[in-house]
């Protein structure tokens, strides 16, 4: 399967700056893939560096215009994304090694080629917000935690109930919401 924005690219050893853009057919087709309602444009924009040892270094930033939805009421929520890049293109044959998350991510490269293309999209699919939100969406006061005594002690209204007192289902406010 050809990854949805290919942009095979040969590597070498002199210094390169690139741009990547995607195509609107691209865009819907990365929307598709992440499960979202849609990405209106991604520019990518890379400097590449060789390192010792036949590695090369891509930096640069991924912006991307993305819509969303948001996680209270589901409707689109427009978001700009705006992320720092920082990979190291492995030589043929050599596996990432580097487990620390403060490092730049090893992508393995395949006969002298790296697909920049699939690694922005990649990096984007990481850089989306995980809980997208309208500013003023809020949760019904059944479900948001408001209906507790805020005067209470917390160990108080944590407290397990009294013998023969039933605690309250916390999918009752769910279910209601379903019904309505």
């Amino acid at each position: 399967m050809t990854p949805e924005f290919a942009r095979p690219y040969r590597l070498g050893n002199e210094p390169k700056a690139l741009e990547l853009v995607a195509t609107p057919a691209e865009c819907t087709a990365l929307a598709r893939r992440f499960g979202i309602p849609g990405i209106a444009g991604i520019t990518a924009t890379l400097s590449l560096t060789a390192e010792p040892g036949g590695t090369v270094r891509a930096r640069g930033r991924i912006r991307a215009a993305v819509t969303q939805e948001c996680i209270v009421t589901l409707e689109p929520v427009d978001q700009r994304v705006d992320a720092a890049v920082d990979l190291r293109i492995l030589p043929d044959g050599v596996p990432p090694t580097d487990d620390d998350p403060d490092s730049p991510d090893e992508i393995e490269s395949a006969g002298g080629y790296i697909d920049l293309g699939e690694a922005v999209a990649e990096q984007l699919a990481l850089a989306l917000d995980p809980y997208p939100r309208l500013p003023d969406a809020a949760l019904p006061a059944e479900l948001d935690g408001s209906g507790l005594d805020a005067e209470a002690p917390a160990a108080q209204r944590a407290a397990e109930p009294s013998p023969g007192e039933s605690r309250p289902n916390p999918f009752a406010a769910l279910a209601r919401l379903k019904r309505d």
